[in-house]
């Protein structure tokens, strides 16, 4: 009888996960690699909240919590999607978790059944359809195509709601693509919605506060009226740079909240004490080190998007919100490498950026869209100026092995 799980057989590593595991090892190799790979704020967590965890230890803060989180944590996230989003929730209405992910993971668990069908439009983060599997359901993807923004378009949506669809999945600002639904656009969407009572709203919102010129909205906010049939998932760990923190929120229906705490108490127990002290001050405390975070990104983005579509084969979107930019490759598709490689597909074209010059990015098969590369500019300014400089040289060489090639096929 074999030990590991049959379920297992279609669940994925995280390709992100990978990629930088990659370009790790080929630094212990000492080979100089940048790596534009991994979703993560290259700030300090900020000080204030380094010395609320600081005090919590010191004040013993350090023995088990309530498996839903500590009340004044609670407490300042009801006070946050208040003031922020307009979202009024009961404080049994809220929980904490070992960051979104963990929260997104207990609301599938808690909800789905066998046979359950869950939309997720793509690009998606790379965790959605595997979690969905992971659940027992099944992950039903729906392009959201590049030339719409992107995004996912209402009749798309009514198209592929069935009766046992039981949750769209929205993450916005999106990851890989940093699209971001207006409040115009989730009300197409809520229309639809309407017209179908048994499908719930998944709300990633975890990259609410990085946003460029675009104003935030969230599905609960522009429909209230659906707001028994939306979970609001959001966290610290994007806005605040405390991924290691691992702590995330959701705030939605009690009993789907209760469910989820049932899981979590028979899982992690609860979120790190230290965390959640931490995360009362990055709650509801002085966050003006956000327009700092969004002016230094949003001058990284600018600076990422104009070498990009510089660079041969190459184009890109100006984003709106997140911190990546997704990179359309086709025009290097089917083209000869220096090293005499054809370059089939975007996993091909990263591992060529990867092994030859030096630069750590995710393939778009990844997030469910190919033929993309995802870039992350959550990296120093100098660090990004030498990436870019590396795709460009890259590019560049394959256009020019592209014209050696066609040159030798004609003397030949």
């Amino acid at each position: 009888m074999p030990l590991i799980a049959k379920r297992l057989q279609a669940v994925r590593p995280s390709e992100t996960k990978a990629m930088t595991a990659k370009a790790a090892a080929l630094r212990e190799k000492g080979i100089d690699v940048i790596a534009l790979s991994q979703g993560e704020p290259d700030f300090d967590t900020p000080e204030a909240i380094r010395n609320a965890g600081i005090a919590a230890i010191r004040n013993g803060r350090t023995r088990y919590t309530p498996v839903a989180g500590v009340k004044p944590l609670r407490e300042a996230i009801r006070g946050k999607l208040l003031r922020d989003n307009s979202l009024d929730y009961d404080i049994d209405q809220i929980t904490v978790g070992c960051g979104a992910k963990q929260v997104v993971f207990n609301a599938l668990f808690a909800s789905l059944d066998p046979g359950d069908e869950v939309i997720i439009p793509t690009p998606c983060w790379v965790s959605y359809p595997d979690m969905v599997r992971l659940a027992g359901g099944e992950p039903v993807l729906v392009a959201g195509h590049e030339h719409f923004g992107f995004k996912l378009k209402p009749e798309d949506l009514e198209a592929a709601i069935t009766p046992r669809t039981k949750w769209l999945m929205l993450n916005s600002p999106n990851n890989p693509t940093g699209a971001v639904y207006s409040k115009a656009d989730l009300a197409k969407l809520a229309e639809v919605l309407r017209k179908h009572k048994q499908v719930h709203v998944l709300a990633d919102d975890i990259y609410e506060k990085l946003v460029y010129g675009v104003p935030f909205a969230t599905m609960a906010e522009v429909a209230p009226d659906l707001i028994d049939r939306v979970l609001t998932v959001n966290g610290v760990s994007k806005s605040s740079a405390m991924t290691g923190w691992r702590l995330g929120y959701g705030a939605g229906p009690k009993d789907l909240i209760k469910a989820m705490n049932t899981i979590e108490g028979q899982t992690s127990s609860h979120t790190s004490s230290i965390s959640q002290y931490a995360a009362i001050e990055a709650v509801g405390g002085d966050q003006d080190y956000i327009a700092d975070f969004v002016s230094s990104f949003a001058k990284r983005r600018d600076l990422v998007v104009e070498k990009i579509n510089e660079a041969y084969g190459l184009k890109c979107r100006t984003p709106d919100g997140a911190f990546y930019v997704f990179v359309n490759c086709t025009g290097v598709i089917g083209k000869i490498t220096p090293q005499r490689a054809l370059i089939e597909n975007d996993m091909d074209f990263a591992m060529y950026l990867l092994e030859h010059f030096g630069v750590a990015v995710v393939p778009g098969s990844g997030f469910m869209a190919s033929p993309y590369i995802r870039l992350s500019y959550a990296a120093a300014i100098e660090d990004l100026q030498r990436a870019c400089g590396r795709i460009l040289a890259a590019c560049e060489a394959l256009s020019e092995s592209e014209t050696t090639y066609e040159q030798s096929k004609k003397t030949a």
